[in-house]
C-alpha cells in the first residue's frame, strides 16, 4: 500500500496567518488566524502584520497538524507563499517553512499567492462541486491585485490583463474609507448595498484598451460625489448610505464584468472563473454567474472560506508543484510583487 502523501500549505502574505493540510490531495485540516490589530487603523500596517504572523504561525501550524491528524514527522513536503505580498509578513512564513522542512528533509514548495488563488478551484473537501475545464479564463480580484488569468493547465497559466493603477478590492476598501466606514470596508459596502439603487449616482466607466483594468477614476469620482454631497448636507452619507455603496460597487462589478465578457469572447473558452477575496462579493458572484448564463459558458467560483487568503490553496498548488517535482532551494527568499 502506497504511503500517504501529505502537504503542508502554509499562507503569510498579508493579514492572516494560515496553514492547512492534504492528504493525497484531500483537505484534511485548514486553520485560519486573522489579524484584528489593523481595524483601528484603517488598514493593515506592515510591521504589525509581521509581529502577529510571529505570534501566531507556531500555534496555526500546530493546530492544522492537530486538525488533520497527523504529526510533523509524517509530512511529505511544505509549501508556501513565496510572493507578492508584504516582505515583512512573507519572510515570517518563509523563515518558518524552510526551517521547518530542513529539519525534516523534505521537500520545499515556494507557491506564487496569485496562482494559489486561481488553484482554490480545485480544492478537494468531499463536496461534488465541479471544476473548471481546461482551458478556462480566471478573474482574480483581491485586495492589491486584479488580473485576467487565461489558464491552460494547473502550472500554465498567462496573464491578459491586469490593472494599470488601483485594484478592485481597493476601490471598495477606499471607497468605504471615504464613506467613514471602518477597515476592512469591502464587506461593508456590500451588506450597505442591500435595498440601495446602483444607478443613483452616476461614476465614469474606466476606458482601458484591451483587457486591463483601472479604478482609479471611479474612486476619484465618487470621492467628488460624496464631498459635494456633505458641504451642502451634513447628512448626506447617513441619509444616502444604500444608494452610493449600491453606486459604488454597480460601477466596480459593471467595470471587471465588462472585460471578461470581452476577453473570454475574444478568446473563445467555455468555463470562466472568479477566484480572490473580492469574489466574495455577492453582487459580484451573482452577476458573474447571470453573465455566465447569458453567454453559454460555465461560471466557477469557490466557497467563500477558499475565497480570501488561507492555507488550502497553498497547499493545492504545492501538490501540483510536488507532483511536477518543481521544488525550490533552501536558499529561496520571498518577492513583493
Amino acid at each position: 500500500m502506497a504511503k500517504p502523501v501529505f502537504v503542508l500549505g502554509i499562507e503569510s502574505s498579508c493579514d492572516e496567518t494560515a496553514a492547512a493540510v492534504l492528504e493525497n490531495g484531500m483537505l484534511r485540516s485548514n486553520v485560519v488566524a486573522s489579524q484584528e490589530v489593523h481595524a483601528r487603523w484603517g488598514g493593515v500596517v506592515p510591521e504589525l502584520a509581521s509581529r502577529a504572523h510571529q505570534e501566531q504561525i507556531v500555534p496555526v501550524v500546530d493546530a492544522a497538524l492537530r486538525e488533520a491528524g497527523i504529526t510533523r514527522g509524517e509530512l511529505s513536503a511544505i509549501a508556501f507563499t513565496k510572493g507578492p505580498g508584504l516582505i515583512g509578513a512573507l519572510l515570517v512564513g518563509t523563515c518558518f517553512a524552510r526551517s521547518m522542512a530542513q529539519a525534516l528533509g523534505i521537500p520545499l514548495l515556494g507557491v506564487d499567492h496569485m496562482q494559489a488563488h486561481i488553484l482554490a478551484h480545485f480544492i478537494r473537501d468531499g463536496s461534488d462541486r465541479p471544476v473548471p475545464a481546461f482551458p478556462f479564463l480566471n478573474l482574480t480580484v483581491s485586495g492589491g491585485h486584479t488580473l485576467l488569468v487565461l489558464v491552460r493547465d494547473h502550472l500554465d497559466m498567462e496573464v491578459l490583463g491586469s490593472t494599470v493603477d488601483d485594484a478592485a478590492g481597493e476601490a471598495f476598501d477606499k471607497g468605504a474609507k471615504v464613506l467613514g466606514l471602518p477597515y476592512p470596508g469591502g464587506p461593508l459596502i456590500d451588506r450597505h448595498a442591500v435595498g440601495g439603487d446602483p444607478r443613483k449616482f452616476r461614476l465614469p466607466m474606466p476606458q482601458v484598451p484591451g483587457s486591463d483594468f483601472s479604478f482609479s477614476g471611479i474612486k476619484t469620482a465618487f470621492n467628488g460625489v460624496v464631498q459635494r454631497g456633505t458641504a451642502n448636507d451634513p447628512d448626506f452619507v447617513t441619509r444616502e448610505l444604500p444608494h452610493l455603496c449600491a453606486s459604488l460597487q454597480g460601477s466596480i462589478v459593471d467595470a471587471l464584468l465588462r472585460k471578461v465578457q470581452k476577453t473570454a469572447r475574444n478568446i473563445g473558452v467555455e468555463h470562466i472563473a472568479m477566484s480572490g477575496g473580492v469574489s466574495a462579493n455577492t453582487a459580484l458572484r451573482a452577476q458573474f454567474e447571470a453573465l455566465a448564463e447569458r453567454e453559454g459558458w460555465q461560471a466557477h467560483v469557490p466557497p467563500l472560506a477558499y475565497c480570501t487568503d488561507n492555507g488550502a490553496m497553498i497547499a493545492m498548488a504545492g501538490h501540483f508543484l510536488l507532483a511536477a517535482d518543481r521544488t525550490a532551494g533552501m536558499d529561496v527568499v520571498p518577492h513583493t510583487r
